[in-house]
């Protein structure tokens, strides 16, 4: 009783005009506490969708909230059941007061509680204590001054971010989000219920922990309810069959690591609203946990996927698991710089498309070449001869696509490459042929954004999480882009994967340290690159066989069927090999005047550079094109003359460098330089 008595001395006084006076000014020197709470940043989707939220600085769950965004039964089950004049006392209820100062006279104890939600946000605001008659009193006075300086609207939603629910959660937000798993805008009248009683003892009760004080608490606000008419007696009974939640919900954690950098890049913003999609988002972290399950634990992944149109990006993937470990799932490796391995060839192709070098109907001859000492060889050590440049493209041949960049320039690749938006890194700083095959540092989100602007007829597309899209450059023809996207939708897919025509190019850098499949439909692009982020050799890894695989997956994941890619422009030459311009039949590049016929005679095998094995049965030399008869000479010596075999064995060789050169009835000529050992 004697808990209760300050406050009856505090009416009693009221009643008095002098008394009021002397309470109003007692009431107008109050020192408020600070009204301005402290929330959680949040990071959410492009449809508002929490995707993410960091605690604030005490470790606490506090997000912020307001009355409208919580469902309205909440509200009034609330102030039914804590303050049911709210709107009408002017932070204290005197009538609450006397009710319960007159219950403790009668029963010697303190049969019921007179404080106010204001007086509740009182105490929350300066974290006070709840039994003692000063802290009451404090609690009084400060929420007779709150009203005075704040509307119910804004003390209303002081509760709802500040009333603890149990450990490290406040605010309704959070513990809808806690023990249920969803925002509070529709809640059941059980699990109202529940976040109505948690407040009064949120340690004692909390669902989580053992015991029954969670549903007896439940039950008497239900009951309370029922009596005062804001359930109906059909609403108790379902709610009484509700479980009560036993365990926490995690809360949202998707797309860790562009939320850390959204943090990093603008630390005071509370809230940063991004262009990803939540549910492709946990879609997309759920593949790439399944792509490495049964994996070893060194590998990790990444998926970016973009809108062509646009440049949103609607998921983006650093790594299978966010923390430390063999896959270092901390980094994320959407941003990493890798080898690009055989990607950048469908720019090459372009490009070369743009120049007039070449049209996806030319012919190219895949040979041994050497540029000084460069020489390229293709993945399989393997040789087509003449080939068509579409065909070069689909097969990833090496040779071809190096022949193409002599011609181009790295330079100008470079150039381009940048134009697309990316942002390469040059070992030694001076780009040379091998660029085409990987020899420079790109990342997924590079690789994205070419393939983007490639699907965007050429136009570079920024990718971006925030804002709006920025126009780019135009890097390569609207029909150069398109020749390359319908070559790379005649791609085989992987096995067991739909034939539905995506264009889409993979590859593997050198040493296996990088997989990777680019792809896209006539609406999105879709990234994938799986590896080690230190960067160490997966032997046997290629792009065709581990990130191939996960790209088709992703798309499946991300639409029920691809959108078809555009017709092509009315400028673009469709025309059959045969309708071709003389010189867009065969590839020669620009200094085919300088260089020897086409047919000229070629010394097949060996190549130029090999090392062979002193053999005492002799030499074997296979010949192609030119036209017989043929001299073979070593060393400028004749060996044969008057031969008309293709394949012919010379007499053993010595040990040493050998010149072998052939000589055809028209008189042109190749040589190779080998070393017998």
């Amino acid at each position: 009783m004697t808990r209760l008595a300050p406050f009856a001395l505090v009416l009693a006084l009221w009643a008095g005009a002098a008394a009021r006076d002397a309470v109003d000014d007692w009431v107008a020197r109050t020192d408020l506490p600070v009204t301005v709470v402290e929330h959680s940043t949040e990071v959410r989707d492009r449809n508002g969708i929490l995707l993410r939220a960091y605690t604030v600085a005490d470790g606490r769950w506090r997000l912020p909230v307001s009355a409208d965004q919580v469902d309205p039964r909440f509200i009034r089950m609330l102030l039914a059941y804590e303050d049911g004049r709210f709107y009408d006392h002017s932070g204290v209820d005197a009538l609450a007061l006397l009710r319960a100062t007159g219950q403790a006279v009668l029963n010697g104890r303190v049969v019921s509680g007179g404080s106010t939600l204001t007086m509740q946000v009182a105490r929350l605001l300066e974290n006070g204590p709840t039994g003692q008659w000063r802290g009451k009193l404090r609690q009084l006075r400060v929420a007779l001054a709150l009203e005075r300086h704040l509307t119910k609207a804004q003390i209303l939603n002081l509760y709802l971010s500040l009333a603890p629910y149990g450990g490290n959660i406040e605010g309704i937000r959070a513990a809808t989000l806690a023990w249920f798993g969803k925002e509070p805008t529709r809640l059941t009248p059980a699990e109202a219920a529940l976040l109505v009683a948690l407040p009064q003892a949120p340690e004692a009760r909390r669902p989580d922990r053992p015991g029954n004080s969670a549903a007896d608490a439940r039950e008497r606000v239900l009951q309370r309810m029922q009596e005062a008419g804001v359930l109906t007696a059909e609403n108790l009974q379902a709610a009484r069959l509700d479980p009560v939640p036993t365990a926490r919900q995690p809360f949202p954690s998707l797309a860790p690591h562009v939320a850390d950098r959204m943090i990093s890049a603008a630390p005071d913003r509370q809230r940063h609203d991004l262009t990803l999609d939540s549910i492709l988002q946990s879609q997309l972290e759920a593949l790439a946990t399944d792509a490495l399950r049964g994996k070893r634990g060194e590998l990790s992944i990444a998926l970016l996927a973009a809108r062509i149109e646009d440049g949103e990006i609607l998921a983006s993937v650093g790594s299978a698991g966010y923390a430390p470990g063999q896959g270092q799932g901390f980094i994320d490796m959407t941003t990493a710089l890798r080898s690009p391995g055989s990607t950048l060839k469908p720019l090459v192709y372009a490009m070369a498309f743009d120049q007039g070098l070449a049209h996806p109907e030319t012919l190219i001859d895949d040979r041994p070449v050497s540029f000084g000492r460069y020489a390229p060889q293709n993945f399989d050590g393997q040789f087509r001869g003449q080939i068509k440049v579409a065909d070069a493209l689909r097969q990833s041949l090496n040779i071809p696509v190096v022949l193409l960049t002599d011609q181009l320039g790295p330079l100008r690749l470079m150039s381009a490459l940048r134009q697309s938006g990316a942002q390469p890194v040059i070992p030694g700083g001076k780009p040379g042929l091998a660029v085409a095959l990987g020899g420079v540092g790109v990342t997924l989100r590079d690789l994205v954004q070419l393939y983007a602007g490639l699907a965007n007829g050429g136009q570079a597309v920024a990718l971006h999480e925030t804002g709006a899209a920025q126009p780019g450059a135009r890097f390569v023809s609207r029909s150069a882009a398109w020749q390359v996207g319908y070559i790379l939708s005649g791609m085989t897919p992987p096995p067991g994967a739909p034939a539905n025509r995506l264009a889409y190019k993979t590859g593997t850098s050198y040493g296996h340290r990088d997989a990777w499949a680019i792809g896209f439909d006539g609406t999105h692009v879709i990234g994938v690159w799986i590896g080690r982020p230190d960067g160490t050799p997966v032997p046997g890894a290629f792009g065709g066989d581990v990130a191939a695989p996960v790209l088709f997956e992703a798309f499946q994941r991300l639409k029920p069927q691809l959108d078809p890619l555009p017709p092509p422009p009315p400028e673009t030459l469709l025309v059959t090999a045969s309708l071709l311009p003389q010189p867009l039949r065969r590839f020669r590049g620009r200094d085919a005047a300088f260089l020897p016929d086409a047919d000229a005679p070629k010394l097949a095998f060996p190549p130029d550079g090999a090392r062979l094995p002193l053999d005492s049965h002799g030499l074997v030399v296979k010949l192609r094109d030119g036209r017989p008869p043929f001299t073979l000479l070593a060393n400028g010596q004749p060996i044969l003359t008057g031969g008309r075999d293709r394949e012919v064995m010379l007499p053993a060789m010595g040990k040493g460098f050998v010149t072998l050169s052939v000589i055809d009835a028209q008189g042109r000529s190749d040589r190779v330089n080998i070393r017998v050992d």
